[in-house]
């Protein structure tokens, strides 16, 4: 279903309650129930806040990020005035939304009204009260009176069922709605309030089920949305039962709290204590779904704040954490990583910087009304992101509220800028994985029987077959626009970065109503964190449709990530591949980046390549090095292909859907595209590589040849690594066995780390399919420092790590030991 991510949000709790009528005061008795004439004196007052929420109040209109956000707010506003249809005999409003009586055309009717509504609330616009005569001003209020009766006799009535995407009928279309009724309830004659009202509380009569199936229980973010457009309805009927459903919403009253925003989830829709959010059963969702939920519960708080329907359910800190566990670590740069935006990446008009101004902007919107402590820290967090996107400035994305907040925070030299968060994070709940360093990122996008390998569906994201086969998205600082760049729209869809694919032809992916996603059948998928700083991830690959079969493995460390694939096999004949990188080099251009093989620098004309059957390293200017170093069971004449081409699509090819479908203009983009070659049989075939992003082609050169990381193990019973230089030694076992000394009684991931101090020791079960898992340790332990209590540690000589992996979904289990 279409997310509405875009439009203004709303200002600060405090610009709020010192605005206007929004600082009368409501009484409460003891009990916790306003009095009669209280709930009365509280109706106009938070009316006027959710208005402020739209339009943001007073602002400078002089300053230039206000005035460029008016501007934008006006020119888009003039354009949808003067080509709305005022005849008697329209069909519809616009005529690209055409019938009106079409769900998807009169729900973003709606959305469109909504934003001539906010112009026409907003000072400064071309069709503002404040801009116009009495009787022009007039004259735009009766003509979006008549557009809203229009829509109501020929769309969205009560007399009319639900038919084709139930979304408009009971998110898109009410919330749009209601949001246009708050900014014009002082013109809007009473009858057609009613009217309007009763329609909403036809489709959408609670946040608690969906009307269009009743025995199905909101979840998420649906319930977050639907909370807001009950609570609007709630105070312009001036409803206090509706209002108050709409708080309790939240929290899910009615069913004990089974659905509540406010708890962590162990299945199903929500967010997950290991940071992991989940939308749709199983599609990891935080950039686009977790994040409407974040902005729509922010808003409801604000909105209800000291009023007789104030949310104050204890377990709000649910939300409050979620901005440090959940969000900030896929934030780069103020991006939002794909691989957390499911069908979303095919949204020409929601790519990373768009979803990642959004999730900004609701945390800035949740810390005006949080406590001070997670405030502070979350606007520190948005400072350093803001001022390190220089690509899709933060300023020029937002509206009018957002921009207000946010301006508010880079003016406050109080709050310091935080640096780039550094870690390894692994969300075993939703099968991601993210390694972070100082001036680099990379995600890993992994799936299982539990967790989606693509969504798509209502015509969106066509071509994401092999997003969650494995693939890694490489985020640099100096190339913010590696996948906002029309990435989606242009990049080869069987050749992303981190997947082993085979060659074979595929059509769209299901271009008809409803959606739909693909879990394949592999247990493994996840991995584990030692220290906060390394991991390790692994991910049997079953392809879909598909003979083709691997063992994919990643080692996270210092500088590096090490890639490993074993147990590679198909017998369906085709060609399968390893794809290295396929990176963005964007717009044509008079100088090509140049790629440096073994100390040669290639040719960089488009359309070259060639085939390096011995290479040891190479290089990409502006990106960093890859290494191919020698490992257990490689095969001589592994074949590394390189690939300079230009590329033309365009966003209608991967999204046709009825609001988000793309444009059909071409968009040419330069790739440099790396592979190694498996062949059409292969059989135990492998494959290594290593990554170093940033790196110098000579600092490159001069990995490949110290070689500090070995490679130890790459085959049916283990993938592992060892890192002398950071003491490190990294392991995934696909069964039992013994690698370097270390062994493994079944399926785990286990890094050790040794130091002067001791040991620290990190085991996860990723396929989740054991109940104890024992490690044997190659070095004597005397003393165990610390350990969870689901470790047992039997010290000695020959020491054995017990871990109780069963029922632990696939988390990481630590202990130190000296």
């Amino acid at each position: 279903m279409p997310l509405p991510l875009s439009g203004p949000t709303g200002p600060s709790r405090r610009a709020l309650l010192a605005a206007g009528a929004a600082s009368a005061v409501v009484s409460v008795t003891a009990g916790g129930t306003a009095r009669a004439a209280d709930r009365d004196d509280a109706y106009d007052p938070l009316l006027a806040r959710a208005a402020t929420q739209l339009t943001g109040g007073a602002f400078d209109a002089e300053d230039p990020d206000f005035a460029t956000a008016l501007r934008t707010l006006d020119t888009q506003a003039a354009t949808w005035w003067r080509q709305l249809d005022r005849t008697a005999s329209r069909t519809a409003l616009w005529p690209d939304l055409s019938p009106a009586s079409d769900p998807a055309h009169f729900g973003q009717s709606y959305t469109r009204l909504r934003t001539l509504a906010t112009a026409w609330a907003t000072p400064g616009t071309s069709l503002s009260d404040s801009a116009r005569t009495e009787v022009a001003s007039a004259e735009v209020v009766d003509v979006l009176l008549d557009a809203l009766r229009f829509l109501h006799s020929t769309g969205y009535h009560p007399g009319r069922p639900q038919s084709g995407n139930w979304w408009f009928w009971e998110v898109g279309a009410p919330r749009a709605l209601m949001d246009t009724c708050v900014l014009l309830r002082e013109r809007m004659p009473a009858a057609d309030l009613a009217a309007y009202t009763a329609t909403v509380a036809k489709f959408c009569p609670d946040p608690d089920r969906r009307t269009h199936t009743p025995s199905l229980s909101e979840t998420g973010a649906n319930r977050a949305d639907k909370a807001v457009i009950v609570a609007l309805r709630g105070l312009l009927t001036r409803d206090p039962a509706t209002v108050a459903l709409a708080r309790d919403g939240l929290s899910d009253v009615r069913d004990n709290g089974r659905n509540s925003l406010f708890k962590y989830v162990t299945s199903g829709d929500g967010f997950y204590e290991d940071g992991s959010f989940v939308q749709h059963g199983s599609v990891a969702y935080t950039g686009t779904y977790g994040s409407v939920l974040l902005g729509s519960a922010g808003q409801l708080i604000a909105l209800l704040a000291d009023s007789p329907w104030a949310v104050t359910d204890p377990k709000t800190s649910v939300l409050y954490d979620a901005v440090d566990r959940t969000f900030a670590p896929v934030i780069f740069d103020g991006l939002m990583m794909d691989a957390l935006r499911g069908r979303a990446i095919s949204r020409e008009k929601a790519r990373d910087h768009n979803d990642g101004a959004a999730a900004l902007s609701h945390i800035l919107h949740l810390a005006s009304g949080a406590p001070d402590t997670y405030a502070r820290r979350w606007r520190a967090l948005a400072k350093g992101w803001i001022r390190r996107n220089r690509n899709t400035p933060y300023l020029g994305l937002v509206g009018i509220p957002a921009l207000a907040r946010a301006k508010a925070v880079l003016d406050d030299s109080s709050i310091p800028a935080t640096s780039r968060l550094t870690g390894h994070f692994t969300f075993a709940d939703m099968d991601r994985v993210v390694h972070r360093r100082p001036g680099w990122a990379l995600t890993l996008s992994l799936s299982s029987k539990r967790i989606a390998a693509y969504e798509a569906g209502n015509g969106e994201n066509l071509h994401g077959w092999y997003t969650g086969d494995g693939m890694t998205y490489l985020y640099d600082g100096d190339d913010l626009g590696q996948f906002g760049d029309h990435f989606w729209a242009t990049v080869d869809p069987y050749r992303l970065p981190g997947t082993t694919v085979d060659t074979r032809a595929r059509a769209d992916i299901g271009s008809g109503p409803g959606t739909g996603t693909y879990r394949p059948k592999n247990a493994v998928a996840g991995g584990a964190t030692l220290d906060g700083h390394y991991g390790a991830a692994a991910m049997e690959l079953l392809a879909d449709g598909s003979s083709l079969r691997a063992h994919k493995a990643w080692f996270c460390l210092d500088n590096a990530v090490v890639a490993l694939g074993a147990g590679i096999s198909a017998s369906d004949g085709r060609t399968v591949e390893t794809v290295v990188e396929n990176r963005n080099l964007h717009a044509p251009g008079p100088a090509a980046r140049t790629l440096t093989v073994d100390g040669h620098g290639q040719p960089g004309h488009q359309g070259w390549t060639a085939r390096f059957d011995a290479a040891r390293w190479a290089h990409l200017e502006g990106t960093g090095g890859y290494v191919f170093p020698a490992h257990p069971g490689r095969a001589d004449g592994l074949g590394l292909h390189a690939l300079r081409e230009e590329r033309t699509g365009s966003w209608r090819e991967i999204n046709t859907g009825a609001d988000t479908g793309g444009s059909a203009t071409p968009v040419r983009r330069r790739y440099l595209t790396l592979w190694l070659d498996h062949g059409t049989s292969p059989d135990a075939a492998s494959y290594a590589y290593v990554l170093l992003p940033g790196a110098s082609a000579s600092s490159t050169a001069s990995w490949a040849q110290a070689r500090p990381v070995r490679i130890v193990a790459n085959d049916a019973t283990a993938q592992a690594v060892e890192a002398r230089r950071s003491g490190l030694f990294a392991a995934h076992f696909w069964r039992s066995g013994t690698v370097a000394g270390l062994t493994a009684s079944g399926p785990c991931t286990v890094l050790v780390r040794r130091g002067r101090e001791g040991a620290s020791v990190a085991v996860s079960d990723p396929g989740r399919t054991g109940v104890t898992v024992r490690v044997e340790l190659p070095f004597p332990v005397r003393e165990v420092r610390r350990a969870d209590d689901t470790v047992v540690v039997a010290v000695g000589r020959r020491p054995v790590v017990t871990v109780r992996v069963g029922g632990s979904r696939g988390r990481t289990h630590g202990v130190e030991v000296v």
